[in-house]
């Protein structure tokens, strides 16, 4: 299933619509296509200013539009500039709730020539629902999403 998407993604990259309407196709391909990604977003990087902006997601709407580095998950990820996989959101004491409904949570820095350009953030209703093979995926995913920022 990854590779097919990937071979979907592509071309979504490449293809003429603005930045913006490519990474909300991203992320409604994902969500459309596994079950378990119940929210899929990117979280664009204001270096400067040390926090993430929302950017285009597809899911339930999310109170958190600004995010300062280091603050739950995704400021995690972007202070550490690492993937994170958070199976059970319960455990985490530095995590920010969305929604009550959200069991699990993946972020996947994405860089540009080495700078933390945006995230690419995944929740799930779903605990545990995460493998290696997700990790994988959205990593790639991240690394075709670089060059549209």
């Amino acid at each position: 299933m990854f590779q097919t998407l990937l071979a979907k993604i592509v071309p979504i990259i490449t293809g003429t619509q603005e930045r913006n309407a490519k990474l909300l196709a991203i992320c409604q391909l994902l969500y459309d296509t596994v079950e378990y990604y119940n929210w899929v977003g990117f979280y664009i990087a204001d270096t400067d200013r040390c926090e993430l902006h929302l950017g285009p997601y597809v899911g339930e709407p999310t109170e958190h539009v600004r995010i300062p580095f280091g603050k739950g998950i995704c400021g995690q990820a972007a202070a550490t500039g690492k993937t994170f996989i958070v199976q059970d959101t319960s455990r985490e004491q530095n995590y920010l709730s969305c929604s009550l409904k959200v069991q699990s949570e993946v972020v996947v820095p994405v860089f540009k020539n080495e700078v933390l350009v945006a995230e690419l953030d995944i929740d799930s209703h779903a605990k545990a629902p995460f493998s290696a093979l997700d990790r994988r995926f959205l990593e790639e995913v991240a690394r075709l999403s670089a060059p549209l920022f």
